[in-house]
């Protein structure tokens, strides 16, 4: 089913998964674009929520999703009224895995050749304003890996994480093998991924995967929806700027680090929103953001 968003501003939106209760009271704003893997809203302002759409496939990813995936990524890192992006998919499945269809007759020259499955890690870590992924039911091998290229993860104590490639005669090929074995260590990950064992929501949250835990898919994604809320009322130069050094981070040596934060930090005294901030805060009032 395709996604659809009204051109003409609207006080209701168009029905969404009955997965995904309405947890905001929709505003008035133009809608983007339709597709037909993914659904696109926007639930409040500053906020781009786009949720994974093929429950017949428990939303396996493919391609031809990354490709919809991707472009609603770039629009809103484009669309100077988003300040923040959540991502989810159903309470069944944030992402099943990858659509086993697509790829099980594929040859190492074709995969080679082609790059197969480049395009699925090669867009979210260049989008510059903060993604939240919002985690229920199955997050499994793409899917798994899809979440955890997210700046901030939440899920729902029942979600069900996993790297199972290696029952496949395969291993992680998006990232799995790197991203994860950076949040849990080397041993930890090992084990999971030469086992194909999966872990819970709950051991997310004891092993740092997950920055909150919630007890229903519900609340997982309204906590996303609120968090988000909060980052979009931001200046967006001091986001994008956050978001920036804190990836550094996991790129280079502290020393290098510190020396890039350190850059940064100093640059902001050139932007208006550093003294809009520091002189609201004087004051004792709301700062209002140029966002320059």
């Amino acid at each position: 089913m395709a996604s659809k968003l009204l051109i003409r501003p609207s006080c209701v939106f168009r029905s969404i998964p009955s997965s995904l209760p309405r947890l905001v009271r929709p505003y008035s704003q133009p809608v983007i674009k339709t597709y037909e893997n993914i659904l696109v809203e926007l639930p409040k302002p500053g906020v781009g929520l786009i949720t994974l759409n093929r429950p017949r496939a428990l939303n396996a990813l493919s391609t031809a999703l990354f490709v919809e995936l991707n472009d609603a990524l770039q629009n809103f890192d484009n669309d100077d009224s988003t300040n923040a992006i959540v991502l989810t998919g159903s309470e069944k499945a944030f992402a099943a895995g990858a659509d086993i269809k697509e790829m099980k007759d594929l040859s190492f020259s074709k995969a080679y050749n082609t790059n197969f499955i480049a395009s699925w890690s090669s867009t979210i870590p260049n989008i510059r304003k903060p993604i939240i992924a919002a985690v229920n039911g199955h997050a499994l091998g793409g899917g798994c890996e899809l979440s955890l290229m997210a700046d901030v993860l939440y899920c729902s104590s029942s979600a069900t994480f996993g790297q199972p490639e290696i029952k496949l005669g395969i291993i992680p090929g998006a990232g799995g093998s790197q991203r994860l074995t950076a949040l849990i260590g080397k041993s930890r990950a090992m084990e999971l991924i030469l086992t194909g064992k999966n872990f819970s929501g709950a051991e997310a949250g004891q092993w740092g995967v997950a920055a909150r835990v919630f007890d229903s898919a519900e609340e997982c994604v309204r906590g996303a929806l609120e968090t988000a809320g909060k980052i979009a009322g931001m200046s967006k130069v001091s986001v994008r700027a956050a978001k920036e050094v804190v990836n550094k981070s996991q790129d280079v040596g502290l020393r290098e680090g510190l020396d890039y934060e350190r850059k940064v930090f100093h640059g902001l005294f050139g932007s208006k929103d550093q003294k809009i901030g520091m002189s609201a805060f004087v004051e004792k009032k709301k700062p209002a953001w140029s966002n320059e």
